[in-house]
């Protein structure tokens, strides 16, 4: 290698805020310095962050930069770059630091990412230097009304999907991305008293105060732009005699209203209580699939079935939550484990009218493909509770004293007295999925799942597509796949809300 000794020397610092590395792989700080006013990385550093080959070179005037027989040469003394022989400008020439070579952070936009097999977007407000098809969206939030009402907008770029949900004194919107690019948050104003990023990384947290009440949140999508409006009134409460409610929403998570999963799953043997019999769709409970170290089935290429139940789960939430106003509870929203019972758990916690668990198939043969239905098939001793109703009356004292009786099942026979519903909302399922996607060889079926067996409501358990085809695995993947799916499950759920509100007379 030769040195270059016509290469300024510099002392560098290092700047008030670190830059972030943004890939598929997660994030990382990336160590940069101030020099002369302008900030510059290291040539070491890009070499290993990049994987490209780096040399001094006297004949070419300056540093050479080559990946994949594709070659930049930095000018030692000039703020400029050949870019396979076409000259790109930079804010500063090569320099040194001890025996290390720096070159301006612009470099990897304007020089690098020519010859590089990724996009490479430095974002400079933000501090976050993006490699790769990673989708990270900027998000811009701003208080448009103190009031009370208070009224603010959310503005996230490019269009995503979002969903809503409440978690304490707060709104949460969780955001279809890979990571977000907030610009500076707002001042607190009015009934707000922060809006930030939450503690997930795609997550917007808008922090209400004690005088809160129940927020009003709404969603348009335009063509380049998602935009959240939230309005916050001030509570009844506190309009009469200064109290202090905690917010919500009208669709609370499970959590908050019941105890934590390992206390509320009871073996086969404890005796659930069955809800109440008013016709309608008030609670809706999604199961997304496998989670934690349960991966369900893995694609060829390394797709995972629990991330792509989730990423339809969530798209499946948001569609009701905005079109229907119906409450909606996921068992899981976020990658951990739970069992069956625990599942149910939720659902029947919940007193939730509609159990859907999403699943991606799998099969042995990869030319197998299609989505499929299922719905719960008895054993005898479920056709016998089927038969009595599945009722056994349990007395418990009454509020203001006296009695009630209430009718209890066994937790594994629960679903006995849904069956007939489940079959009808697995049939509208299946038609409805039928219209938009391609089914399997069985796309409606009658299988003994334990998944099904606790749920105290009408049930079912789609599978979306069969992972172990290289061609569907692809397809899973893909958000417009992911959104005509939801779309399907979307207008079965509505049509069964019109079986819930006025089923067929007998």
């Amino acid at each position: 290698m030769l040195v270059l000794a016509s290469l300024p020397q510099a002392q560098g610092t290092a700047p008030a805020t670190p830059l972030t590395l943004i890939t598929r792989d997660g994030r990382r700080p990336v160590p940069t310095t101030i020099l002369n006013g302008q900030e510059f990385i290291a040539l070491d550093d890009v070499a290993s962050l990049f994987q490209v080959a780096v040399r001094e070179d006297a004949l070419a005037g300056g540093v050479t930069i080559t990946y994949k027989g594709r070659t930049v040469v930095a000018s030692a003394d000039q703020p400029m770059a050949s870019v396979n022989g076409r000259v790109v400008t930079l804010p500063a020439p090569v320099a040194r630091v001890g025996r290390r070579l720096f070159v301006p952070i612009d470099f990897l936009p304007r020089a690098l990412a020519p010859i590089y097999d990724a996009p490479i977007d430095f974002r400079r407000a933000s501090r976050l230097l993006i490699v790769g098809n990673v989708r990270v969206a900027r998000v811009v939030a701003r208080i448009d009304a103190t009031g009370p009402p208070t009224r603010a907008t959310v503005e996230i770029t490019p269009a995503s999907l979002v969903s809503v949900a409440s978690d304490g004194g707060r709104v949460l919107l969780r955001v279809d991305a890979d990571a977000l690019d907030m610009a500076p948050p707002p001042a607190a104003g009015g009934l707000i008293d922060q809006i930030r990023t939450g503690d997930q990384t795609t997550t917007i947290a808008v922090a209400l105060n004690a005088r809160a009440g129940m927020p009003r949140v709404s969603t348009t999508t335009g063509t380049d732009t998602t935009r959240v409006s939230i309005e916050v009134p001030l509570a009844p409460q506190s309009q009469d005699t200064g109290a202090a409610p905690a917010p919500s929403l009208s669709a609370p998570p499970v959590a908050s209203t019941a105890p934590p999963l390992a206390s509320i799953a009871p073996p086969v043997s404890a005796l659930p209580v069955l809800p109440s019999a008013a016709p309608g769709l008030r609670t809706l409970v999604i199961d997304p699939g496998h989670g934690g170290d349960d991966s369900g089935v893995h694609g060829p290429k390394g797709v995972l079935e629990k991330q792509i139940a989730l990423d339809v789960a969530r798209r499946l939430k948001m569609l009701i939550e905005t079109r229907l106003g119906v409450r909606v509870v996921m068992t899981r929203d976020d990658d951990h484990a739970l069992t069956p019972d625990e599942r149910d758990a939720v659902a029947n916690n919940s007193k939730a009218d509609l159990f859907l668990s999403i699943h991606v198939n799998g099969a042995l043969s990869p030319n197998v493909e299609g989505a499929e239905v299922y719905y719960l098939r008895l054993d005898r001793e479920g056709e016998e509770a089927k038969r009595n109703a599945a009722a056994t009356e349990l007395v418990l004292p009454a509020v203001g004293g006296g009695t009630r009786p209430i009718d209890v099942i066994r937790w594994d026979l629960a679903q006995a007295p849904h069956v007939d519903a489940s079959a009808s909302f697995a049939s509208m399922l299946e038609e409805e999925l039928h219209k938009h996607i391609a089914m399997g060889p069985r796309p409606l079926q009658q299988e003994p799942m334990r998944v099904l067996s606790g749920a105290s409501m009408p049930a079912a358990l789609v599978e979306i597509a069969y992972l172990t085809s290289p061609k569907q695995e692809q397809q899973a993947q893909s958000g417009d796949y992911q959104t005509t799916v939801a779309q399907a499950l979307y207008d079965a759920i509505l049509r069964f809300r019109s079986y819930l509100e006025a089923p067929p007379v007998p």
